[in-house]
C-alpha cells in the first residue's frame, strides 16, 4: 500500500530546505579541524590503599575507592591512583577535576553480585529506559579522566545470554554449568530466570509516562548497563586504559564537551549482544585517537537520539576527529547511526584500519529517525577481510522485505525523514569484501552529494547505487568476479563515473534500471555498448558517454 506520492515539485522544495545551514554550524576543512579542550589536573596524589583498599581480588573495595575520588575533589582535585592489583568492586563514581589513574597491572574488576549496582534512570539507544547503574560513570562534571596502563574488566558475562552456536562445544559445556538457565530448547543460555523471562517476553525497559523505577524491579536482571557513562560532562579525558567485559555498550559518552579518547584497548567477546565499543551521542568536540577495538557489535559509533525523542533533544554529534585506530572485530569500523534523529555533522576520519569488521564505514537509518548527517569526511582508511560491505549506506535498517524491490511506497517527506548528504571520502583502500560499495536512500530522499575518489576495491562486487543523488566516483580501482555487473544503478541520478579501473573481462559495466535513473555521466572509462544494459523503465539516453 503507497502512503501518498510526493510530487517533483514538492521534493524539491523539501530538498532546498533541508539544504538550508544551521546559523550555529561552523566550517571545518582538513587544514581547519575541530579544536578539542584538554582535562589538565592538579598533581596531587591520594592512594586508595589510604582508605583501606585491598587488591586482593577477594575485599569489595567499593567504598574506599570512592572516598578516595570524593577526598580528592573536596580537595581541589588531583590524581587518585590504582596500584597494581587485583581490585574487586562495585559502581565507582567519578567527581569533577578528578583523574582516576590505574598503574599498570592494575585491575579494576567489577562485582558480578548485581544487588551492588542500584537502579538508575539511563538510556538504551538512544531512549531513556531503566538502567543498572553503570560500573564506572559521571554525571554533570567538568574536568575528570580515567587514565593509565591497567585493565577496566567489566565482569560481562555474567549479565548477558547466549546462544549455544556462539561458543565452542567446551565453551558452551563450561557456560552450563556455570549456573543460569536454558531456554526451552536448550540452545540459548540465560544469567537467571529474570533475564530469560524478560528476554522471551521482549518486556520494554523504557521509561514511558506513568512508568516508575520500582516498575522495574523484578526485570533488574535483564537491564544490563554500559562499562563507561558520562553524561553532561565538559573536558573529559580517557587514555591508556584496557575496557573490557562490558556488559553492554563499552563506553557511553552522552551530552559531553570536549571528549578525548586516547590510545584506548577495548575488548568484548564477539557474541556479545549489543557489545559496541564506543558509542559517541550527542557530544560536541571530540578526539578518538590511537585506539584498538574488538568487539562484538560496531566499534566506533556515532549516535544523537532516537526518533522523536531524539529530535525533541536536537543535540547533534559534531566536530569530532577519529584517527590513527584500528578495529580487528566488529558490526562496522565507523559507523553512524541508526539512531541519529538529532543528527551528525563535521566528521573527519583519518589514517584507520579495519580488519575483519562486518562492515568497514558503515551509515544506516530508517524511515521515522529524522535527523541530518552531513559534512562527513574519511581519507587514507584500509580495509582487510571485510565480511560484506567497505563503504555502506542504508535507509533501511532493520527492515524485512517481502520482495526484492520494496520501494513502491513513498511517503510525504517530514520531520521522521532521515537526510544523509555531503560527504567526501578518498584514499580508501580495501582486499577483500562481498561489495566495494552500497548505497541505498529512500525513494523520497535519496543519499546526496557524496564524493569517493582515489578507491582500490578487490571485492566479490563493485558498486550497487539504489535511490542515490550526487554520488560521484573519481579515479576508482575496481577488482571483481567477471560474473556480476561492475556497477548497478536502480532509480538514481546526478551520477558521475570518472576514470573506472577495471580488472578482467567483466561483461557488464552498467547495469541501469528504474525510470528515475537519470542524468548519468561517464568519463575517462572506456565502455562498448554491449557493456551496458538498461532496464524496467530505464533509458539508455540518460547515460552519457565522454
Amino acid at each position: 500500500m503507497r502512503l501518498g506520492f510526493i510530487t517533483h515539485s514538492v521534493l524539491l522544495a523539501c530538498l532546498s530546505l533541508a539544504a538550508l545551514p544551521s546559523q550555529a554550524q561552523k566550517a571545518y576543512s582538513w587544514t581547519h579541524l575541530p579544536v578539542v579542550e584538554q582535562a589538565r589536573f592538579r598533581k596531587d596524589t591520594i592512594n586508595i590503599q589510604s582508605f583501606g583498599a585491598k587488591g586482593d581480588g577477594l575485599t569489595l573495595n567499593t567504598k574506599a575507592i570512592n572516598q578516595a575520588i570524593t577526598e580528592c575533589n573536596k580537595k581541589g582535585g588531583g590524581v587518585v591512583v590504582i596500584p597494581a592489583g587485583l581490585w574487586l568492586t562495585g559502581p565507582v563514581v567519578l567527581k569533577s577535576n578528578v583523574n582516576l589513574h590505574l598503574k599498570k597491572a592494575a585491575t579494576l574488576l567489577f562485582s558480578t553480585d548485581k544487588s551492588q549496582y542500584a537502579l538508575v534512570e539511563g538510556f538504551y539507544e538512544g531512549k531513556a529506559a531503566a538502567r543498572n547503574q553503570s560500573p564506572i560513570s559521571g554525571t554533570d562534571l567538568e574536568n575528570v579522566a580515567l587514565t593509565g596502563q591497567g585493565i577496566v574488566d567489566g565482569n560481562g558475562d555474567a549479565w548477558r545470554a547466549v546462544h549455544q552456536r556462539q561458543l565452542t562445544e567446551g565453551e558452551w559445556k563450561a557456560k552450563v554449568a556455570s549456573g543460569g538457565v536454558l531456554n526451552k530448547d536448550g540452545k540459548t543460555w540465560y544469567p537467571s530466570e529474570a533475564f530469560r523471562k524478560a528476554s522471551v517476553e521482549n518486556t520494554s525497559m523504557l521509561l514511558v509516562p506513568g512508568k516508575a523505577l520500582s516498575d522495574f524491579t523484578e526485570m533488574k536482571d535483564f537491564l544490563r548497563p554500559n562499562l563507561v557513562v558520562f553524561t553532561r560532562c565538559k573536558k573529559v579525558l580517557l587514555e591508556g586504559l584496557t575496557l573490557q567485559n562490558s556488559p553492554a555498550w563499552c563506553l557511553h559518552p552522552l551530552l559531553c564537551e570536549n571528549l578525548t579518547l586516547r590510545n584506548l584497548t577495548i575488548k568484548n567477546p564477539e557474541y556479545a549482544h549489543n557489545g559496541d565499543g564506543m558509542d559517541i551521542e550527542s557530544c560536541k568536540n571530540f578526539l578518538i585517537e590511537g585506539c584498538s577495538l574488538d568487539v562484538g557489535d560496531d566499534a566506533i559509533c556515532i549516535k544523537s537520539g532516537k526518533d522523536e525523542e531524539g529530535r525533541k533533544r536536537g543535540v547533534p554529534t559534531e566536530n569530532g576527529i577519529i584517527r590513527n585506530n584500528v578495529v580487528y572485530n566488529g558490526h562496522g569500523g565507523f559507523v553512524i547511526g541508526s539512531e541519529m534523529s538529532g543528527g551528525a555533522r563535521n566528521i573527519f576520519v583519518e589514517n584507520c584500519t579495519f580488519m575483519g569488521t562486518d562492515k568497514g564505514l558503515r551509515f544506516k537509518s530508517v524511515r521515522g529517525r529524522g535527523g541530518v548527517v552531513e559534512h562527513i569526511y574519511a581519507r587514507n582508511v584500509y580495509m582487510k577481510d571485510i565480511d560484506q560491505e567497505a563503504i555502506f549506506f542504508d535507509m533501511y535498517y532493520f527492515v524485512k522485505f517481502a520482495t526484492d524491490s520494496p520501494r513502491d511506497e513513498r511517503p510525504i517527506v517530514n520531520e521522521g525523514t532521515p537526510i544523509f548528504r555531503n560527504m567526501v571520502f578518498e584514499n580508501i583502500v580495501c582486499r577483500g569484501a562481498k561489495k566495494g560499495v552500497f548505497v541505498r536512500g529512500l525513494p523520497e530522499m535519496p543519499i546526496q552529494q557524496v564524493t569517493m575518489k582515489n578507491l582500490v576495491l578487490e571485492t566479490d562486487r563493485g558498486v550497487e547505487l539504489i535511490d542515490a543523488s550526487g554520488i560521484k566516483l573519481e579515479k576508482v580501482q575496481l577488482v571483481t568476479k567477471a560474473s556480476e555487473p561492475l556497477v548497478f544503478i536502480d532509480n538514481s541520478q546526478n551520477l558521475t563515473f570518472d576514470s573506472i579501473v577495471h580488472a578482467g573481462n567483466v561483461p557488464v559495466l552498467f547495469d541501469v534500471q528504474g525510470e528515475r535513473s537519470q542524468a548519468i555521466q561517464v568519463k575517462g572509462t572506456p565502455v562498448k555498448s554491449n557493456q551496458m544494459s538498461f532496464t524496467k523503465g530505464a533509458d539508455q539516453k540518460q547515460l552519457q558517454l565522454n
